[in-house]
């Protein structure tokens, strides 16, 4: 089935087989991961979509599928209208479309494994308010009709240094234990692939772009731990290194295993433990503890040598990121590249560090009205090439054994128009309010999105995601609990609270569809602020910026720059050339001196 209206109709045929009159399809995986294995994407092979968020809902007679505003160009490129219906969230919930489009006695399907409890509950009530029934299934039918359905992957589970750590496994499961004692718990439940990687200090090679291998882990009260992996997966180095204190088990044991803690309290996250997880556990008689994964905070603040391995991450990665600027500035107005090569071009430049483990995620190459895409991915089918008074714009990063990096820059493609300029220097504007803001430690992020979306409004302008997103030292290039986003855009406020040693993005941006995208994104840490004369007993916070590229100055409009901006570009640029001059050579070396020298 090579065409997605038959993959449509096959599902249906499917389903009517299972009895079921429709069925709930998210682009996700057992762990709730944001990021698939091959085998977990379900989303895109029925419907076409390759974004990296998104649901699809099946009825009878109707099919919606629901992606947020960072999609709604590419949905329409890539998912036939004909047989979906496009549903923006959060504006609509899949919860409420069911409540509008189920029909009394139907009973929809979904899958225990793919869903939090949330989820399921939500979905149940609004089925139920109309007469309609949602039903747990024990196999996806949509892996019955996908019969080319990759495997999950073989790849080994790998040791991650202690040195790149920064703190030893036992240690970070002794820090676990004493959690539990103090939630009162008998053990936890791990699923986030994440976290199971940063508390073992173990990675893997089974998701594109994010080095972790598919298992679980459960961690009892005194900081044992039971790990539930493919056997194919371990040998005798990451035995050594789990040492005697991790028993290893097959995952295909672990649903079993969670039938096991009769009158125990274990602790599993509702947003990261799947609902097939905790109605487990409740069937065996646990006494379910909804707590969020204590690994999530414990991994977000950055340690010493996490944060060490990050600049040295970042000196590397910068210098190819400006070897290829420069590669992009004097190819791209010949009009020989397109979008696949110039990503080619840099994955080289990033390979002849010597030390890239992978991208930290599918490189964003967008070339003109592409680039109005924020999470554009050019195929082979969508690849334009680059031509003159085009924008264009590179999002990528590198996973290197000592930090994850994610940076983007826009290159104008000749003379950059007057209107380019204005947008493009608000968004730098913005971008300024953010590495440069201070604020009272626990300040959430929602608090400061705005900052760097001023600039824009004061033109009528915005742009529909958010500011920052968390990143991982070696692990998922979106990485929470910490990001900079206010309600009213995907995702919905990030209300946790700024901590010193939190990594976040700053990336700002603005996309006129059908024409350019434009989005300017360092990596910032989080640290402590001393104010001269302040409240000694209020403590403050601000950025350290952590990324060092020029930023294109030809598209800088310095009239609309305060004082205050143009001492904040011109010190970045001359750090730029401080860190990554010495990196360079010859007339590579001579460009960035001549990209970052002052604007006046």
């Amino acid at each position: 089935m090579t065409d997605h209206s038959d993959r449509l109709a096959a599902l249906r045929a499917e389903l009517v087989t299972r009895g079921l009159a429709g069925f709930v399809i998210p682009l996700t995986d057992e762990h709730m991961s944001e990021y698939v294995g091959g085998y977990a994407q379900r989303l895109a092979w029925l419907t076409g979509f390759e974004g990296s968020a998104g649901t699809a809902v099946v009825l009878p007679d109707s099919a919606a599928i629901f992606i947020d505003g960072r999609y709604t160009i590419q949905v329409r490129e890539q998912v036939d209208a004909g047989n979906w219906t496009y549903v923006d969230v959060p504006q609509h919930s899949v919860a409420g479309w069911l409540s509008r489009q189920a029909k009394a006695g139907q009973r929809i399907g979904y899958d225990p494994w793919l869903h939090t409890v949330g989820q399921v509950a939500a979905m149940r009530a609004a089925l139920a308010d109309v007469g309609a029934e949602l039903v747990a299934v024990d196999a996806n039918p949509i892996d019955a009709i996908w019969t080319d359905r990759p495997q999950p992957s073989p790849a080994r589970m790998t040791v991650h240094d202690d040195a790149h750590a920064g703190v030893a496994s036992a240690a970070k499961r002794a820090a676990i234990a004493d959690w539990l004692a103090e939630q009162r718990a008998d053990a936890l439940v791990l699923t986030a692939l994440d976290s199971i990687a940063w508390a073992l200090n173990v990675r893997g090679g089974d998701v594109a772009h994010t080095p972790v291998a598919l298992g679980y882990a459960i961690v009892a009260a005194d900081g044992t731990t039971d790990l539930f992996v493919a056997p194919e997966k371990v040998d005798d180095a990451l035995r050594q290194h789990l040492g005697n204190a991790v028993r290893i088990h097959d995952r295909q044991a672990f649903a079993g295993a969670l039938g096991r803690y009769n009158g125990q309290r274990i602790a599993a996250d509702p947003e990261r433990a799947v609902a097939a997880i905790h109605e487990a556990l409740a069937a065996g008689g646990a006494k379910v503890l909804p707590l969020r994964d204590p690994v999530v905070l414990a991994k977000a603040l950055k340690n010493p040598a996490e944060v060490a391995g990050h600049r040295a991450a970042a000196i590397r990665d910068g210098a190819a990121l400006s070897r290829f600027l420069r590669w992009i500035e004097r190819e791209g107005p010949k009009g020989g590249e397109t979008e696949l090569s110039a990503a080619a071009r840099l994955l080289a430049f990033r390979e002849e560090t010597g030390l890239l483990r992978d991208t930290s995620f599918s490189t964003i190459s967008a070339t003109g009205a592409h680039g109005a895409i924020p999470h554009y991915h050019v195929t082979e089918a969508s690849n334009a090439r680059i031509e003159p008074g085009q924008l264009f714009l590179i999002d990528s990063g590198g996973q290197y054994a000592d930090g994850t990096t994610d940076v983007t820059r826009v290159v104008p493609i000749g003379a950059p128009t007057a209107e380019i300029r204005d947008r493009f220097t608000r968004v730098l504007k913005g971008h300024i309010a953010i590495a440069t803001a201070i604020f009272p430690d626990g300040t959430p992020g929602a608090q400061i999105d705005g900052f760097a979306r001023r600039p824009l409004w004061e033109a009528g302008l915005d742009f529909g995601h958010g500011t920052g997103h968390g990143i991982g030292s070696y692990l998922a290039v979106h990485e929470g609990p910490q990001r900079i986003a206010a309600p009213n855009y995907p995702g919905g406020a990030s209300l946790e609270p700024l901590r010193a040693g939190m990594m976040l993005s700053n990336e700002p941006g603005y996309y006129k569809a059908g024409e350019y995208g434009i989005r300017i994104e360092n990596l910032l840490l989080t640290v402590p602020v001393t104010i001269p004369g302040g409240d000694p007993e209020r403590a403050m916070l601000g950025f350290e910026t952590l990324t060092f590229a020029p930023i294109e100055r030809t598209l800088i409009d310095p009239a609309l720059l305060t004082q205050v901006e143009l001492s904040w570009l011109n010190a970045y640029h001359a750090e730029v050339v401080a860190r990554i001059g010495p990196v360079l050579d010859g007339e590579d070396r001579a460009w960035l001196e001549s990209k970052c020298s002052p604007v006046s």
